[in-house]
């Protein structure tokens, strides 16, 4: 798969930003750590050990991807140092021995996240590291890489089997940071076939559902929000799904599949930002925790961690169901929140992301600077797929191509013109070996009500529904050409803030007051979220008063495009037009730059009086 336009540069830096500079051999500080002189004097709590195995699942996607061949040389070296120091046990971790995951913890009493210990980022860091041998292992294999994360397997089913430990035990978040080793285990068990790796991803879910504090099957098949699993941590929440929805795939359980499909909807309905990214913070101890269901603030966060497991979560649940849906919602993302966390350098990276508020660029060891470049080496593998049967999708809009060996079509290629996500025009050239008969179905985006598609020039009679994906099945043959229309309007947003107020009637029962109640309006075009720079040069913020007129009185699309897409002019009563940009370019996309997403509305009474 070969993607050009903004999430081909995407990949283009950070091939060459993060990947090929974070880490290059063993003496790179990230690998460092693994050290065993040094990690036997590693008595506190980090996870600093997770940086590796996020970097050789993106490397490798990248060496194979790209053929590299200093960055596949830099993959081997550090991967073949890493099962060199692996422990005989199998351990490959970064703390020393009275503090590894195997032996119990004095616990930690009175922390609000759930940690029994000090202790709770070592299955955190394995789970990474199981999953960064498999990737090495699927695109350059050897024998050591494979049994190097079997080993890995082995000591946890020991660990919570003989070794009479409690997975919740191991991790904080009401044990959230270690449970998510299921996606782990249950990779080891496609990788290798072994029933016990399936069992040890059972055993985590089944000691992650007895823990009453976390209780994550029966509470996501309850239906409860997404913000009261456990602490409602975004980014532990979300990968314990990924790793649940592949259990569904290894054992067609129906109600795992509906557990996060519950869930799912619940994040989707009440915890995401405009630009598609998990979000929260407002009103608790952590940035990185969902709201609740209905609390809405523009200067809420989004972790890039979460942005990471929300792509992975929305790709099995695409793999597993093939539905527009979540497709939809990796797009989103992707052009928004996931790529305006990342500078064009391909090496820095914003932690939290605000619709709202400055840019910053994180610090060296931060997580977010090695999940933001896993995500995006996520979306190749997913733009284009082919089932068993030869159906072919296309899930991601964008320049790009696609080779397949088809069934039936032999050597089949897909190559998509456009300037997506700026136009919404889009040519799909089929190059095929042979004529032959297949399924191919483009995705139509939500957001594009009255969207139009042809087949060398002549209209297509079947469905072409917004959300949905147009199913063409005809006789295929080199040179056809299917174009596809997309509307791309300016959309204005409403969203209300309230605030409110409790307090304990005298019989003791609770009473809720709305105190304040704003309105902000907020405009996308197409998949992209649209934001102001500093207002009048200086302001954080403005308060606009609209005419009562329909949108397209107010937004305008600027002529001038110089191939970034154009901007959008917002025109409000008594001030100069604003002038909008596309979210992940506001500001030059530079440290410091502020972005303003959301706009506050002047009180209904207000434009009523100007109306």
């Amino acid at each position: 798969m070969e993607l050009g336009g903004l999430l081909g540069a995407a990949l283009a830096a950070n091939q060459s930003g993060r990947l090929s500079t974070f880490i290059v051999d063993e003496n790179s500080p990230a690998i460092g750590i693994f050290d065993p002189a040094r990690a036997a004097k590693n008595d506190e709590g980090d996870w600093y050990g997770e940086h590796a195995g996020k970097w050789l699942v993106a490397t490798a996607k990248s060496a194979a991807r790209t053929g590299d061949p200093q960055l596949i040389a830099n993959l081997l070296r550090v991967t073949d140092y890493l099962v060199a120091v692996q422990d005989t046990d199998g351990y490959l971790g970064t703390y020393a021995a009275d503090h590894r995951f195997m032996r119990r913890q004095p616990p930690k009493p009175g922390t609000w996240d759930g940690a029994p210990s000090v202790r709770t980022w070592d299955i955190w860091t394995h789970s990474y590291l199981v999953l960064g041998l498999l990737e090495v292992h699927r695109h350059f294999p050897k024998a050591a890489y494979l049994e190097a994360a079997r080993r890995i397997g082995d000591l946890c089913w020991h660990t919570l089997g003989e070794g009479g430990i409690d997975i919740c035990e191991l991790g904080n978040h009401h044990g959230m940071s270690a449970t998510v080793l299921m996606d782990a285990a249950v990779d080891l068990y496609f990788a290798t076939g072994e029933p016990r790796y399936l069992a040890l991803s059972q055993r985590v879910l089944q000691q992650a559902d007895a823990n009453p504090d976390l209780a994550l099957l029966r509470r996501a098949l309850e239906g409860v929000d997404a913000s009261e699993i456990a602490t409602g941590k975004a980014y532990q929440l979300a990968w314990n799904l990924v790793g649940l929805a592949k259990l569904h795939k290894a054992t067609g359980d129906a109600s795992y599949r509906q557990a996060v499909e519950n869930l799912w909807q619940s994040i989707r309905d009440h915890h995401l930002s405009l630009g598609g990214g998990p979000w929260g913070g407002v009103g608790h101890r952590s940035r990185e925790v969902f709201n609740p269901a209905g609390v809405f603030s523009p200067q809420a966060y989004v972790e890039t961690c979460s942005v990471l497991a929300w792509i992975q979560l929305n790709r099995e649940l695409l793999a597993i169901s093939g539905e527009a849906r979540y497709a939809e919602e990796i797009e989103r993302t992707a052009y928004n929140d996931l790529l305006g966390a990342m500078a064009p350098n391909g090496e820095d990276w914003c932690y939290y992301s605000f619709p709202n508020g400055r840019r910053v660029h994180t610090t060296y060891w931060r997580c977010c600077k090695s999940s933001g470049a896993m995500a995006i080496e996520e979306l190749p593998a997913i733009a284009y797929t082919q089932s068993a049967q030869g159906h072919i999708a296309v899930n991601l809009l964008g320049p790009g191509s696609a080779a397949f060996d088809h069934p039936a079509a032999g050597s089949l290629k897909l190559t998509q013109a456009t300037r997506f996500p700026f136009d919404g025009a889009i040519t799909l050239a089929v190059q095929a070996e042979r004529r032959a008969r297949f399924v191919l179905s483009v995705r139509v985006p939500q957001w594009a009500q009255g969207a139009t598609l042809a087949i060398n020039g002549v209209a297509h009679h079947g469905a072409v529904t917004a959300g949905q994906y147009a199913v063409i099945e005809r006789e295929w043959s080199h040179g056809d050409q299917v174009t596809l229309d997309l509307p791309m309007v300016p959309v204005a947003h409403v969203q209300v803030q309230q605030n409110t107020q409790e307090s304990r009637a005298p019989d003791g029962s609770p009473v809720r007051q709305q105190v304040m109640h704003y309105e902000y309006v907020a405009v996308t075009r197409g998949p992209l979220v649209y934001a102001s720079g500093l207002v009048d040069g200086y302001k954080t913020g403005e308060t606009l008063r609209l005419s009562a007129g329909p949108s397209t009185e107010w937004l305008q699309v600027a002529p001038q495009d110089q191939g970034e897409g154009p901007a959008i002019h917002l025109h409000s009563l008594g001030r100069t037009p604003l002038t909008l940009e596309p979210y992940y370019r506001t500001g030059g996309r530079v440290d410091g730059a502020w972005r303003l997403t959301w706009m506050s509305l002047a009180p209904v009474e207000a434009r009523d009086a100007v109306g």
